[in-house]
């Protein structure tokens, strides 16, 4: 009896054990769930709190762009401060305002072969003619003489010798490029008359008294030297020049805006004490009318 009853009593108390480990693992797993969901839910609160941050700077960065899009192209920017002074007012690179092309990398020296060899040609010529007081006639003449005898003795002679004679090239000027630089000339001809007639007309003192200076200036550096020397320093100035200011210009544009401020502060006291005393011409007053 005391078995049986024991049986029965073990019978009873295993299913009671297996029902509370259950409600104990549920209530794991359950508090397990809630966490990670707790978790998940905070992760995807973060991820959407990084995602309207970068909005926000994508948004900052447009406006910066805009608001720099609008100072540039506005007639008065407001940052005139914070300007950096260019010579001569330029905005491009020096290569860009040479043309960008290979006359630009030859005045700046981008290949130093062909630089160094332009400027060692207009050196020997310069020699030639000025120093060794050679004329141009007389020297090509004197090369056409040279190379036209060794030509004619070498394709005569290359029957005795057995060998070919020397093939000369055909040579020919192409009509484009001299289209082209026909074109060019023609319009910065046009443009140079229209500005000694702009001057000549009385219209601006400014240019009349810029250009009587100018041509002042060559007048005395035409007394020391003669055209040719004249073309050799301008085409050495023009192979010098633009590469170092290159090089130097972040030295040179400061210095240029204090001395272009200083002209600029001597003209206004020469106009107030005496271009504004000079009667003004016909023109002007006409205008008025």
């Amino acid at each position: 009896m005391a078995d049986e009853h024991h049986h029965q009593y073990n019978e009873e108390v295993k299913p009671k054990e297996e029902s509370l480990l259950e409600k104990i693992t549920e209530k794991i797993h359950g508090h397990d769930h809630s966490s990670s969901s707790s978790d998940s839910e905070n992760e995807k609160e973060k991820v959407k709190q990084k995602e309207k941050e970068r909005e926000r700077e994508r948004e900052r960065e447009k406006e910066k762009e805009k608001e720099i899009e609008k100072e540039k192209y506005s007639g008065s920017p407001p940052s005139t401060k914070n300007k950096i002074f260019r010579l001569f007012g330029r905005e491009k690179p020096v290569h860009k305002v040479f043309g960008g092309g290979k006359p630009a990398d030859v005045f700046l020296w981008r290949n130093k072969k062909i630089s160094g060899g332009v400027l060692g040609g207009a050196t020997a010529m310069w020699v030639l003619f000025e120093l060794l007081e050679y004329h141009l006639l007389t020297l090509v003449c004197h090369i056409l003489i040279l190379s036209l005898a060794v030509l004619f003795l070498w394709s005569n002679a290359s029957t005795f010798i057995n060998k070919s004679p020397p093939r000369i090239p055909e040579f020919h000027i192409p009509e484009d490029p001299v289209l082209q630089v026909a074109d060019a000339l023609r319009i910065e001809v046009n443009r140079a008359f229209s500005f000694l007639r702009d001057i000549a007309s009385g219209r601006d003192l400014k240019k009349f008294l810029s250009a009587i200076a100018a041509l002042w200036v060559l007048s005395i550096v035409g007394n020391w030297c003669n055209f040719l020397t004249l073309f050799y320093i301008a085409f050495v100035l023009l192979h010098t020049v633009p590469v170092l200011y290159e090089k130097y210009e972040d030295q040179v544009d400061p210095l240029a805006e204090k001395a272009l401020a200083e002209i600029k502060k001597q003209y206004a006291v020469f106009d107030a004490k005496v271009l504004s005393k000079i009667p003004r011409g016909p023109l002007k007053d006409k205008k008025r009318d």
